[in-house]
């Protein structure tokens, strides 16, 4: 982090190029809404940012325990962000358990902020601590600012005359307020979203804006805090930017492959976390056509979408890690079937219910494997909040032209962090042609297939003369009859693999950033993108030939995969599970060296660790 300093009427201004910034207490303290504030207001500005919420797997867990937590953490810069940062520049702690379980990943002799209040000794033995650390010298090495928060924020609404919970659940924006002081940041843009949010509470709206007030006057004048700090806009192309999480990206990329097609979009899902707000989305979409049900399981959403899709529509279906393995059998009937579908998978950690507001990538081998039988789909995955959109799109376009599943992978990291996204036009997507037919020619058999993809017919049922049949039993090749001829099954086996290793021809060679050939390639897949592009970004800096080829296309992989391999000495695939990726590419290209770092935290891999192992890795020659 670079720092400049300048003088303003305020007093000292240092200049910034880079921040990171965590918000933490209960589940019920509002940190996702004050770090959410933050990242749209700085995005406005014009900073570059990436966001990481981290939400306690319970509805509503104990006040006060530490696996109650609640936190969002964001990442600012003048430069390019491309992860929510490793080591804290600033840590807002609500009460003990935010700060005993966060303080660990402060930086030495930067601050943190506390709401004194809540320090009560009730609160500090929920949180598990034998002394108070506000008093037992355990954060001198740390710039310690002690604000009564709960207490100021009753002060500035005692003539409102709210309720005391009205009153206390408001003093997230005390906090808020304070940082906006501290990073020279404009209090209007939340202003305003007080006003619409609570237009029809204008009370409510009165008094977060008075607390939000209240705390950034308390940070200018409080002699605690000598200076404020100002982050420069980031230099990124020109466009119209706004802020997007990954699911939000994931329903609106489904939406443009709709329009793009001319297709209905239909959504058949049952809610699950972390996948549940692409539901949400669409749902608000039906102006553009979209059909939304809500199952009551996952497999009535996975096979009412495989209905949907034989009525002629562009269907999807939404999960995460558990789901996927209940939607296995009808992921199967669709392949079998030969109709489009799309199913997302926003992985969790496992196994079983495991960690559901925790991210993982252990879902790899279940997305290609995962069905019985000889059942090959198309898998793909999405690297960041803001390239689900272009994923989702591709998994679309990829279902219709090639008329079989396909299963597109996010995760929990990139699900619910966001960053700027450059807005698209309709007009400058890639074309989707789609095998769907509404007419019958003297000729026609619903397994006739184009040369190209060896897609299908797809008819329309109801149609006079395109009746045909459809079910869980082998088709004919040319009539789609039941058949229990041998040589026909294998046929169809054969041809249903052909379909999946034709996509090939569609997808984007493998390249591989930085170095074309080297001492190291670091391979990555998925939402581990950002954190493994820094890594190779910094040593690169330091003259170190490192590459980093991050897979998007899974099965089938891209043509060229043997050959980028082939061009460096050691080949290390670090993933957020135990080795699947590299299980993987062992099986189809041989050992090649491969060398394997994983991390099963529920976690993002952190930067530093990742430049630590991969300079190791290189000093071992």
């Amino acid at each position: 982090m670079t720092i400049n300093k300048v003088e303003s009427m305020a007093g000292e201004i240092e200049s910034l190029s880079a921040v990171v910034i965590r918000f933490v207490g209960d589940s019920g303290d509002g940190m996702q809404l004050t770090g959410t504030q933050f990242t749209d207001t700085s995005a406005m500005f014009g900073n570059d940012v990436a966001t990481f919420p981290n939400y306690p797997a319970e509805i509503r867990a104990p006040q006060g325990s530490l696996y109650g937590v609640s936190g969002f953490q964001v990442h600012i810069g003048s430069v390019e962000i491309s992860t929510p940062g490793d080591d804290l520049d600033l840590l807002v702690a609500m009460n003990p358990a935010g700060l005993k379980t966060n303080v660990a990943s402060v930086k030495p002799g930067h601050t943190i902020i506390v709401d004194i209040d809540s320090f009560t000794k009730k609160n500090l033995q929920k949180a598990e601590y034998e002394s108070n650390p506000l008093e037992d010298g355990s954060l001198d090495n740390f710039r310690l600012i002690e604000v009564s928060m709960t207490s100021m924020t009753k002060e500035a609404l005692k003539d409102l005359g709210l309720d005391n919970k009205s009153i206390t659940r408001s003093k997230n924006m005390f906090a808020l307020g304070m940082v906006y002081w501290m990073y020279n940041r404009d209090m209007n843009y939340t202003l305003n979203f007080f006003e619409e949010k609570f237009k029809y509470k204008p009370n409510i709206a009165e008094a977060n804006a008075k607390v939000l007030k209240a705390g950034f006057y308390y940070a200018e004048t409080l002699e605690l805090i000598p200076n404020a700090y100002t982050i420069a806009p980031s230099e990124m192309p020109k466009g119209t930017y706004r802020i997007v999480n990954g699911n939000t990206a994931t329903a609106w990329g489904f939406l443009a492959a709709a329009e793009k097609s001319g297709l209905e979009l239909f959504l058949g899902s049952y809610p699950i976390t972390p996948a549940t707000d692409i539901l949400h989305e669409l749902v608000k979409h039906k102006n553009f056509g979209v059909k939304a049900f809500q199952a009551e399981d996952e497999i009535a959403g996975v096979t009412s979408s495989i209905g949907a899709s034989f009525a002629g529509d562009l269907a999807i279906t939404t999960t995460s890690g558990p789901g996927l393995a209940l939607k296995g059998e009808a992921i199967g009937l669709a392949l079998m079937t030969e109709l489009p579908l799309v199913v997302v998978n926003v992985q969790r950690g496992g196994p079983s219910t495991g960690l559901p507001t925790k991210t993982e990538q252990s879902d790899l081998l279940q997305a290609i494997y995962g069905r019985n039988g000889e059942s090959p789909v198309i898998v793909i995955a999405a690297s960041t909040p803001a390239d689900c959109f272009d994923f989702a799109y591709q998994a679309a376009k990829l279902t219709l032209e090639h008329m079989t599943p396909v299963i597109l992978l996010t995760d929990g990291y990139i699900a619910n962090g966001s960053e700027p996204w450059r807005i698209k036009s309709i007009n400058d997507m890639p074309e989707i042609k789609h095998r769907r037919i509404d007419k019958a020619s003297e000729s026609w058999h619903p397994y006739d297939r184009d040369t190209e993809n060896l897609a299908r017919n797809w008819a329309v049922p109801g149609t006079p003369g395109l009746e045909h049949r459809v079910g869980g039993l082998e088709k004919d090749k040319i009539t789609g009859n039941v058949s229990y001829v041998p040589d026909n099954h294998e046929f169809m086996t054969n041809i249903r693999a052909e379909k999946v290793k034709r996509a090939q021809n569609s997808i984007p060679d493998l390249k591989a950033e930085y170095c074309d050939e080297g001492d190291l390639l670091v391979i990555g897949w998925g939402g581990t993108y950002g954190s493994l592009h820094s890594a190779v970004r910094k040593l690169n800096a330091k003259g170190y030939k490192i590459g980093h080829a991050h897979f998007n296309y899974l099965n089938p992989f891209p043509k060229n995969t043997e050959e980028v391999l082939s061009r460096f000495k050691k080949i290390v695939v670090c993933e957020l599970n135990k080795g699947q990726l590299a299980f993987v590419l062992k099986g189809k290209f041989g050992d090649k060296n491969i060398i394997q770092y994983n991390k099963v935290m529920g976690l993002p891999f952190s930067v530093t660790d990742l430049v630590t192992k991969f300079s190791n890795l290189i000093k071992e020659d």
